[in-house]
């Protein structure tokens, strides 16, 4: 590598709304109830990462979405550094502390989100996916393949937030499209479809709640329900997994009308697993859209609050968007993202 060449490299991923089998994606909820299919698609707003190799030692660290701007003399500095908001990097760059220390040179990292913070957008582990896609090339290490660096990623945020987590958000920030992602005990298999031809991209519509979500919270409460043997849990997770596999169908088969019919029993179900995954704001969302015309509304993530997928015919758009916009939610500028060529 020259020493007079200063290295940038860039990437940047997805973000997700989950259509059906969320939770179940959590080891090892699927187990419970015999293996399961989450289905997700990915969206058009963006995380990015940027890496660049400095001629001295110093750690620069920009996220702007934060405010926050960090310099640090050495990279012993900026590992010694407490800061509850820095932690994010530090614990990522932690996986790569021997490497880094070899180059003996510093660097400077700018990330950023065009997630609502909390929206349930599966935000957080797109940008971690966007930092370990410049991370490796910079330390002229390969960018693992698909279920290997999900696998990474998943274990580093589940170390960021001390909690189980589950695997489906690194998915679509990897490969784009619309997704079904099967667990079982052997192997997680995803399987990527084209957008082309699906109502997908004119029936899409993505509103912001105005309220946070807690989606590491929600699904822990879950998964302790579930291993303390709660019947009425196990059977929400049940119905999760039944709907799942009928929208799998219903995709592959074309029978785009059975859709609506699907999402709301999904909404039903999920609310038998906690009462946390709802929250007054997504009830009276949905009540505005479902009177303005939509056909149904999805709770995005482990709701209780973040993005609803509001799914509405093209012709009564217009009025959904302006009877939320009379109620202060907020409509996102946002559309599906097909099938990604190559890791960006």
């Amino acid at each position: 590598m020259s020493s007079s060449v200063r290295i940038t490299l860039k990437s940047k991923s997805p973000t997700r709304v989950d259509l059906a089998g969320g939770t179940l994606d959590m080891w090892p909820l699927y187990n419970f109830v015999g293996g399961a299919t989450t289905i997700n698609i990915a969206v058009d707003i963006w995380t990015s990462a940027e890496i660049t190799l400095r001629f001295d030692k110093k750690v620069v660290i920009s996220s702007p979405d934060l405010k926050m701007l960090w310099e640090f003399n050495n990279l012993s500095d900026f590992f010694a550094a407490n800061d509850s908001q820095l932690e994010f990097y530090q614990i990522i760059f932690s996986y790569f502390k021997i490497q880094l220390f070899k180059l003996k040179k510093g660097f400077e990292v700018v990330t950023t989100s065009q997630s609502p913070i909390g929206g349930g957008l599966g935000g957080s582990s797109s940008l971690t996916i966007s930092l370990l896609k410049v991370l490796h090339p910079l330390l002229n290490m390969p960018v693992p393949k698909v279920h290997k660096l999900v696998h990474l990623a998943h274990n580093i945020e589940a170390e960021m937030l001390r909690a189980p987590t589950g695997t489906q958000d690194y998915y679509p920030a990897i490969t784009g499209g619309l997704s079904f992602i099967e667990y079982t005990a052997g192997k997680t298999k995803q399987t990527s479809i084209s957008l082309e031809n699906t109502p997908f991209n004119n029936h899409f519509l993505l509103v912001y709640t105005g309220r946070s979500h807690h989606s590491g919270l929600n699904n822990f409460e879950v998964l302790k329900s579930a291993v303390g043997g709660d019947g009425e849990v196990i059977s929400a997770l049940r119905n999760i997994k039944l709907i799942a596999e009928e929208l799998k169908v219903v995709i592959q088969n074309k029978e785009w009308d059975a859709i609506p019919a699907l999402y709301q029993r999904e909404y039903a179900a999920r609310v038998r697993l906690t009462p946390a995954f709802t929250s007054p704001e997504i009830v009276k969302l949905s009540q505005i859209c479902l009177a303005a015309g939509a056909l149904a509304v999805k709770i995005c993530g482990a709701g209780g609050g973040g993005c609803v997928l509001v799914w509405v015919a093209p012709e009564n758009r217009e009025r959904v968007v302006l009877a939320c916009q009379k109620e202060n939610f907020q409509c996102l500028n946002a559309k599906p993202v097909n099938l990604l060529k190559k890791i960006i």
